[in-house]
């Protein structure tokens, strides 16, 4: 699908308003099994006084999830062209946090609590005609390129959390899966491999937008998952980070689980699981590049002042 590029350059408040009179009632109708209609992040920024003109991007078309990111790189390809200083996807979602929202929105397990079941989440609907984008302009694009160098991933194994922390603060707290406490043979390594998740600093060196879902007990490609309700559905079409830990490629990858009862366990084969709603999250605020810090600490101070103790899930 390719997308219509509309660019407009205008003082925006009353073109806000008229949007979010359409984007604010938007609803997001989609073909699962429960047919009902789901009300998505509107995208809307009526009210917001503007005093600068800004760039805007207004979608003209229905965008389902698994054309998204083809729409995504079209649009950034196009402003790249356009503007002076260079422009991203992370950036241009960043600029406008609602998209994070909606994508999120489409989690299985925070549509199952509203009664939804969804079987295939490439159909959802993320973004509907008369939404639009606002394109940073260069002081945006600075700030949060500070920001994003100011940003890095927090991982303690034992507490089963994954941090994303800013500046010293912490954003957001997601809870994970690490990697079992055994050693077992992978088809995929073709050798005897310790699960245990590894250790150390490094850095984001890669998103895989379009992951093949491989076994690696057996080396097979599946499509397909069984979810802890027992419904078999399609997989979510959701990046994975690759990070680089002390100059070694281990990898243990971050991307969701479609099993969330395992969060908070030693249940993978080496790799950091998040629910699909937090792998949104973390797929935008770490870009390539970004710093993450696994470690293994069995005693943290908690925000309370108080020291917690985590069961030694490594015998370490």
């Amino acid at each position: 699908m390719k997308p219509h590029l509309v660019h407009k350059s205008m003082n925006t408040t009353r073109f806000r308003y008229v949007l979010g009179l359409l984007a604010t009632a938007v609803i997001l109708l989609f073909p699962c099994d429960k047919k009902e209609s789901v009300v998505f992040a509107s995208g809307s920024h009526a009210g917001t006084p503007v005093s600068e003109p800004q760039t805007i991007y207004v979608f003209k078309d229905t965008i389902k999830l698994k054309d998204y990111f083809k729409v995504m790189d079209a649009i950034v390809s196009h402003y790249d062209s356009l503007l002076a200083y260079p422009i991203s996807e992370h950036l241009i979602v960043r600029n406008n946090p609602w998209v994070i929202d909606s994508l999120a929105a489409t989690d299985y397990y925070r549509l199952k609590e509203r009664g939804i079941t969804c079987k295939n989440p490439e159909e959802l609907p993320i973004l509907r005609p008369g939404q639009y984008l606002i394109i940073p302009d260069s002081a945006a694009v600075d700030s949060l390129n500070r920001l994003f160098k100011q940003t890095y991933l927090d991982i303690n194994i034992p507490e089963f959390n994954l941090r994303v922390r800013q500046k010293g603060s912490m954003i957001y707290t997601f809870p994970v899966r690490v990697g079992r406490n055994e050693r077992r043979y992978l088809a995929m390594a073709d050798r005897v491999v310790n699960l245990r998740t590894k250790t150390g600093e490094g850095t984001i060196i890669r998103h895989i937008k379009d992951p093949v879902f491989i076994n690696p007990t057996n080396d097979r490609v599946y499509h397909v998952t069984r979810r802890d309700d027992g419904v078999v559905t399609k997989l979510p079409n959701i990046p994975w980070l690759e990070p680089e830990i002390n100059g070694v490629r281990y990898g243990q990858l971050i991307h969701p689980t479609t099993n969330i009862e395992t969060l908070g366990k030693t249940d993978s084969n080496g790799c950091i699981g998040t629910s699909e709603a937090a792998a949104w999250f973390i797929y935008y605020y770490a870009p390539v590049g970004t710093r993450i810090v696994i470690r293994y600490d069995l005693e943290v101070v908690n925000e309370n002042g108080n020291t917690v103790r985590f069961q030694n899930v490594y015998n370490q």
